[in-house]
C-alpha cells in the first residue's frame, strides 16, 4: 500500500493537507487521499512543507480563492504554483 503524504477532503479543494510525520521534502513524489469519492492524485512537492500545513493541487493566481474541506479559507496574496507550500506567506483570510 502507498503512503498517504497528504489529504484532501473534497473534490473541489485546491490544497491538500500533509500528514507525514516529519513532512515532506522538495522534489518528493507525493500520494494524496481524497476523501470524497475514496480517491487519489499524485503531486510532486515543490517545496519543503511541514506536518499539517497545505500544498496547492493546482496553480493558483493571485487574489483566487483557495478551498480546503469544500469551504474558502481565503485569498491567494501571490501566485501559487502547483505544489508549492500555502502557508501565511502566500495566504490571508478574506475577512480583513
Amino acid at each position: 500500500m502507498a503512503t498517504t503524504h497528504f489529504i484532501v477532503h473534497d473534490r473541489t479543494d485546491t490544497v491538500g493537507v500533509i500528514v507525514v510525520d516529519g513532512g515532506v521534502k522538495k522534489g518528493e513524489q507525493l500520494t494524496g487521499w481524497v476523501m470524497e469519492g475514496d480517491g487519489t492524485v499524485k503531486i510532486k512537492a515543490a517545496d519543503d512543507i511541514p506536518l499539517g500545513h497545505k500544498i496547492a493541487l493546482k496553480d493558483l493566481k493571485k487574489g483566487e480563492t483557495v478551498l480546503k474541506y469544500g469551504y474558502d479559507i481565503g485569498k491567494a496574496v501571490a501566485a501559487i504554483g502547483k505544489g508549492r507550500h500555502v502557508h501565511v506567506q502566500n495566504l490571508k483570510t478574506k475577512r480583513w
